[in-house]
């Protein structure tokens, strides 16, 4: 069985048709899509047409798209997320709505068994009794760097043999004695012309890691930022995207 992993997209349409142009010919029993689907990149209407419209993806919340979400929403936005308010209002006045309630409804994990393996999806680690909790009390735990050690403080009170997450940006990849720990770094943030991504392949005894990058001409997307007035684009291009000339 193999499944694959993305996560953090964030509104980039050309590193996902990219990436799921190569997963298609490798066969995947399933595509999962570990939040951040919006915001940061300026493609979000794009990013969620695709997935939605495709029935092998199943995708939960990251803290990008409920934080557009509380806006459209009315509710309040976190002062956690005060620096990029103004942007995810500005994401929030061009998000088709047709998405709202599919974004709203989504989950914040997954937890599931494949082929008798247990697995965990989730956008980051999720403090003990947040898991419902409204998003301006900051439900996700705070990023720590990435290391072994690191992943079994943070992940202690989870004990699936594969956790994978998403949220912070780096390649995150640590076998230790109970459990996997995955997140293939963020699909549409990277300092190069690469999406990357994950293939997990599966057997009853067994469960393999196959990390990819997608390549893809970015010129055009990163040209956007100017493009479209995003606020803070060049702070955006340098930040997220290695400041990348175009």
């Amino acid at each position: 069985m193999k499944i694959a992993i993305i996560t953090d997209v964030h509104g980039n349409y050309p590193a996902l048709k990219a990436a799921l142009a190569e997963i298609d010919k490798v066969h995947v029993s399933h595509v999962y899509c570990l939040g951040d689907m919006i915001a940061i990149g300026p493609d979000s209407n794009q990013v969620l047409a695709t997935l939605f419209n495709r029935k092998d993806v199943s995708m939960i919340t990251g803290n990008h798209d409920e934080g557009v979400l509380a806006l459209i929403k009315g509710q309040p936005h976190p002062m956690s997320h005060k620096d990029v308010e103004r942007h995810h209002q500005w994401i929030a006045e061009r998000l088709d709505p047709s998405f709202v309630e599919k974004l709203a409804v989504l989950p914040r994990v997954i937890e599931t068994s494949l082929l008798g393996h247990s697995v965990l999806f989730t956008h980051y680690h999720i403090r003990q009794g947040k898991l419902n909790a409204p998003f301006y009390e900051d439900p996700l735990s705070p990023i720590v760097q990435p290391s072994l050690e690191n992943m079994e403080n943070l992940f202690k009170d989870c004990q699936q043999e594969l956790i994978c997450f998403g949220h912070h940006h780096p390649l995150h990849y640590f076998r230790g004695k109970h459990s996997l720990y995955l997140n293939p770094g963020s699909l549409g943030c990277a300092s190069e012309p690469y999406a990357p991504y994950a293939i997990v392949t599966l057997t009853p005894k067994k469960i393999e890691i196959n990390l990819r990058k997608a390549a893809y001409d970015n010129r055009n997307f990163l040209a956007s930022y100017k493009r479209l007035n995003v606020p803070d684009g060049a702070f955006l291009i340098k930040a997220f995207h290695g400041n990348q000339s175009f």
